[in-house]
């Protein structure tokens, strides 16, 4: 067989930036959301973005893993279940069942959140290894989570909700200009966009 005619078998290319664009949709719509920049009758069309988001991080998920990036594998793999499906499905299902006057008991998602927050602050560390600009994406979340806890345990008052909408809004611009970095820089084969804010020796 001439061995011009065997296909030749390549990698799969890096899908992070798309992991870090369905991030940054959910940051800003999570900025939008708690900053009053929409009414909360929005998060039932905030719940099909979080999804369209699942999809996408799940994706990004499995392909880390298989190359073995652990750390960013395991991170997109509970994001896209928790943050994006989860999130996604409860912001549809509590509209409706406001619609409809079903009641529901809407704090145990705070002991969730709790769990979830307690688990990306016990991870940060892992992320002081990468590129920078990553650091402080995870740092912002870091500081807006624990809010998002404290607000659906229903500790936090109303007029705080405004805090953690910024650190999300942080996050997903950091998100936005990593995604863009990441791809640029690939394809130019050199640095265009900084990816580590801080001079390298």
């Amino acid at each position: 067989m001439n061995n011009a005619t065997v296909p030749v078998q390549k990698d799969w290319a890096n899908a992070t930036p798309a992991g870090l664009v369905a991030l940054a949709v959910a940051c800003f719509c999570f900025f939008a959301l708690l900053s009053g920049k929409v009414q909360g009758t929005a998060t039932i069309l905030i719940g099909c973005w979080l999804i369209g988001g699942f999809v996408v991080q799940l994706i990004v998920g499995l392909l880390d893993l298989k190359s073995g990036n652990m750390t960013g594998g395991n991170t997109f793999l509970y994001f896209s279940a928790f943050f994006m499906l989860v999130s996604g499905a409860e912001m549809i299902v509590k509209t409706l069942c406001a619609t409809h006057n079903i009641a529901f008991d809407s704090t145990v998602d705070g002991w969730a959140w709790l769990c979830l927050t307690l688990v990306v602050i016990l991870w940060t560390p892992a992320f002081f290894k990468v590129p920078n600009v990553l650091t402080l994406i995870v740092l912002c979340l870091d500081f807006a989570l624990p809010f998002v806890t404290l607000k659906d345990m229903g500790i936090l008052d109303a007029s705080l909700y405004v805090i953690p909408a910024y650190g999300f809004l942080v996050a997903g611009v950091l998100g936005i200009y990593l995604s863009g970095a990441t791809i640029i820089n690939n394809t130019y084969g050199k640095t265009v966009l900084p990816i580590n804010l801080t001079a390298q020796k």
